[in-house]
C-alpha cells in the first residue's frame, strides 16, 4: 500500500511540476528581468530499469547533466514573457536556466559541505546575503551583477581565495529552482523574500571577503572551505 501511494505522489509531483516551472520562470523573467531558457534537462525514463539520471544532450559523458543549455544556447535568453510562455509550453518540465552576468545576477559557487559550512561561518559574521540555491553537490550565492574586469581587478589583490570557489559572471548560467537534474533536486537554500521586486543581492567584494576570512579562520591554519 504505502508503495501504491508513493507511486502516486510522485506522479502527482510530475503532473504539476510544468505549471510550476513555468510560474517560476515567469517570476524570473517577467517580474525580476533576469534572463532565462529551458536547460536540456534528462533523457526520459526507460523501460530497462534506466532511471532517467543521463543528460538529455548527445554527450554520452556528459559532466553536469541535464543543468546546461543546449537547444537553445545561452545567447537565447529572454526576459520576454511571450517567449518564456512558449518555452516551457513545449517543454514544460525542462530546468530553468539563469544567464548570469550583464545586468542579471552573477553568483559564487562552493562545494555542497563547504558551503554550508560557509553559510554558518557568514550568519555569525552577520553577513547579509542574497537567495542562496542549492544542489546536493554545490551551492551558490546569488551576488550582484559584475564584470569580467572587476573580478579579476577583485581577485588580484587577494593573497589567497578558496580553490573550492567558483565564479559565475558574463557569459555563464546557473540552473534555479525549481529543477530536476543529474545531481538531484534544485531548491532554494536561502529563497528569496516574498514580493514581487526583484531580491536584494550583495556585491561580489563584499561576500569573496567574507568568504576568504571564513576559510583562513579554521583552528588548525587549514582552510574551512576545502573540497
Amino acid at each position: 500500500m504505502r508503495e501504491i501511494l508513493g507511486r502516486r505522489r510522485r506522479l502527482l509531483f510530475r503532473r504539476k511540476r510544468g505549471p510550476v516551472q513555468l510560474q517560476a520562470a515567469l517570476t524570473y523573467a517577467a517580474a525580476w528581468q533576469w534572463p532565462v531558457l529551458p536547460g536540456v534537462g534528462l533523457k526520459a525514463a526507460g523501460s530497462r530499469g534506466d532511471r532517467g539520471r543521463g543528460c538529455a544532450c548527445p554527450d554520452p559523458e556528459c559532466v553536469v547533466p541535464g543543468a546546461h543549455p543546449f537547444d537553445p544556447g545561452i545567447l537565447a535568453a529572454t526576459t520576454d514573457e511571450q517567449m518564456v510562455r512558449w518555452w516551457w509550453a513545449n517543454r514544460p518540465t525542462a530546468p530553468i536556466v539563469l544567464a548570469t552576468g550583464g545586468r542579471a545576477p552573477c553568483a559564487v559557487s562552493l562545494p555542497a559541505v563547504a558551503g554550508a559550512r560557509a553559510l554558518s561561518a557568514l550568519d555569525r559574521m552577520d553577513m547579509r546575503l542574497g537567495p542562496v540555491v542549492a544542489t546536493p553537490t554545490r551551492w551558490s550565492l546569488l551576488v550582484a551583477p559584475y564584470t569580467l574586469e572587476q573580478l579579476g581587478e577583485l581577485l588580484f589583490v587577494k593573497d589567497c581565495v578558496p580553490s573550492s570557489l567558483r565564479f559565475h559572471g558574463e557569459g555563464g548560467y546557473l540552473v534555479l529552482p525549481p529543477a530536476e537534474v543529474g545531481t538531484g533536486q534544485v531548491r532554494w537554500e536561502r529563497a528569496p523574500l516574498p514580493g514581487s521586486g526583484a531580491p536584494w543581492l550583495p556585491d561580489v567584494e563584499a561576500v569573496v571577503d567574507a568568504l576568504v576570512e571564513a576559510s583562513t579562520s579554521a583552528p588548525d591554519g587549514g582552510s574551512r572551505l576545502a573540497y
